[in-house]
């Protein structure tokens, strides 16, 4: 069966002091997940577990993203996360720069 993208949503996240990529891109991803409350799978008729998530974080140094931590975030679905150049470091004269992620969530099934 072909997939089909029924969902896509975006989120924002930040490191403010410790330059931790990881860390901006699970808050990037709770912040997209915190925006929707449908239950895609269900309107369906099929299981959570079905759904196919793709997550693309983009983040200034996407090495340093542990994409493990981020697709522990969800709790289902089949989640594949790519970190991608992307995001913004903001300097601080005092230290590491903050750092910013972004995250676009999308929910596919095979249709």
């Amino acid at each position: 069966m072909p997939q089909k993208r029924l969902l896509t949503e975006f989120g924002m996240g930040t490191s403010l002091r410790r330059q931790d990529y990881t860390q901006a891109a699970t808050r990037a991803v709770k912040d997209a997940l915190w925006h929707n409350s449908i239950n895609l799978a269900e309107l369906f008729g099929r299981e959570k577990h079905e759904m196919i998530i793709t997550v693309e974080i983009g983040v200034a140094d996407p090495a340093a993203v542990d994409t493990d931590a981020v697709k522990a975030v969800f709790p289902y679905g089949q989640v594949s996360v790519h970190a991608v150049e992307g995001g913004l470091d903001v300097p601080r004269p005092d230290g590491n720069p903050t750092v910013i992620a972004n995250a676009a969530i999308s929910v596919a099934l095979e249709v």
